[in-house]
């Protein structure tokens, strides 16, 4: 919380399932307002192959590994979602021009044979200096929720962190808390049956997930499965509380837009309850008759006193003080497009929240297309950072504009003494005008860590 102010931020971008066939690349972007180079992209890294679908990102080395010296955070870990490939980036050289590690990939043959697990998500450090990749599938594309292990110096895939037998069903994200001797992980669903778009019949069928799984961190074993219903059906971003303390943390589920508090009871064990539920609204011109809020990224600042998420569809971010930590209370809104737009294709028939359909959102003259999706805090909880592509195989089924025009990153100002969030229109990075074409960025990154990345022991 008292680190400098963000100067850069790293972000993959993604060309799958764009007509453009190029690599996705590592995008770095000045962030400072005092540059001349602010809200631009300094510099490009390609990947040496198509169609990867980079997505989240990890360190080599974070808050985790505070004990030992010889540690620097100069690696950054970007598993790609689809073919299964793992890149190790060097930003410790230059930090402002990223370039491949001289051990720059782990290929998918190694997950598979020696992990048997394909579609890495989610990468944490450990304190023990190995790093930790949350897994989605076999290599069939059939779910599979394991944890694949990397050696911290040579990137070498270890193997399996879970025991024999233990991989959930699906999986997706993970956050741990030692001191609790707890891990717990989520779940999205079948490669194969997201990875070229969403299909409701899916989820009937039993191929997305709704569970949290409750790891033992010193054995490795599951030892709980908290089923969440429907009413939490596919269950993204998890976050326990910063403190390391603490027994509690918060889970965004897209489907019913809920929200679920986790913690620990007095028995020992783990349990889980809805505090925050977004209505859905029913709508005319859309794909159903009613249309989620799809809470897809969630994040809490790092006094752990504000809980942010973002609804891709509704296209409004939220801030929520937890001071209560059971009754989370809205203190901040903004919307930023989405699916019901007044001068969009689909018509609000009745709405348990609005009073009218928002307006577009142009900033610097650029129309946003998309919804709000993956979330950055400052250290100092002053700036939300904010880009709109979630996933390109659902972009482009959810929002074909977002693929033809590119996505954006934009900052909204946060009152963190008595909430409130506020667009600064001043700023915009906008990823459709890319030399190689428009182009879908995802996930960001602070060089020093932030409230996504850093567990702390």
């Amino acid at each position: 919380m008292k680190g400098p102010r963000e100067e850069i931020v790293y972000l993959p971008c993604i060309y799958r399932n764009t007509d453009i066939q190029k690599p996705d690349y590592l995008a770095t972007v000045d962030v400072n307002p005092q540059s001349p180079n602010f809200c631009k992209v300094i510099h490009r890294l390609p990947m040496p192959n198509l169609k990867d679908e980079l997505h989240h990102s990890g360190w080599n080395a974070c808050s985790s590994c505070y004990d030992d010296p010889s540690k620097r955070r100069n690696r950054l870990i970007l598993p790609s979602l689809i073919s299964s490939r793992i890149y190790v980036v060097d930003v410790g050289t230059d930090p402002r021009a990223p370039r491949l590690h001289k051990v720059h990939l782990i290929e998918p043959i190694d997950l598979f044979w020696k992990c048997g697990l394909a579609n890495p998500h989610t990468s944490h450090c450990l304190g023990s200096g190995q790093i930790m990749i949350s897994t989605m599938g076999d290599p069939s594309g059939n779910g599979k929720g394991g944890f694949v292990l990397l050696d911290g110096e040579t990137f070498e895939v270890i193997g399996n962190w879970e025991q024999p037998g233990e991989a959930a069903p699906f999986g997706y994200d993970f956050w741990y808390q030692p001191r609790h001797n707890v891990m717990i992980s989520t779940e999205w669903g079948a490669p194969k049956a997201l990875g070229n778009g969403f299909n409701p019949a899916d989820v009937r069928a039993g191929h997305y997930g709704q569970r949290l799984h409750v790891w033992d961190w010193t054995t490795h074993k599951r030892i709980q499965i908290l089923d969440l219903g429907e009413e939490g059906a596919i269950p993204l971003e998890i976050r326990f509380l910063h403190n390391p303390a603490a027994a509690e943390g918060f889970v965004g589920c897209a489907l019913q837009s809920t929200v679920f508090r986790f913690y620990k009871t007095p028995k020992g064990n783990w349990a889980a309850e809805k505090v925050i539920h977004i209505p859905g609204k029913k709508v005319k011109g859309w794909a159903l008759p009613e249309m989620p809020g799809l809470i897809t990224d969630i994040l809490i600042s790092l006094d752990d006193r504000f809980l942010y998420f973002s609804n891709w569809l509704h296209g409004d971010i939220r801030q929520y003080d937890i001071t209560d930590r059971r009754n989370p209370r809205m203190v901040g809104q903004v919307f930023l497009a989405g699916s019901i737009l007044k001068d969009g294709p689909v018509k609000v028939l009745e709405d348990k929240e609005l009073d009218s359909q928002p307006a577009p959102r142009i900033i610097k003259g650029k129309r946003v297309q998309g919804g709000p999706q993956m979330l950055q805090l400052s250290l100092d909880g002053k700036r939300l950072y904010v880009t709109t592509s979630l996933y390109s195989a659902w972009d482009k089924q959810f929002y074909p504009d977002l693929v033809k025009e590119g996505s954006v990153m934009m900052q909204i100002d946060v009152d963190t003494d008595k909430g409130g969030l506020k667009l600064n229109e001043n700023f915009l990075v906008d990823f459709g005008a890319e030399p190689d074409g428009p182009a879908l960025a995802h996930e960001l990154r602070y060089p020093g860590g932030d409230c996504t990345s850093d567990i702390w022991l």
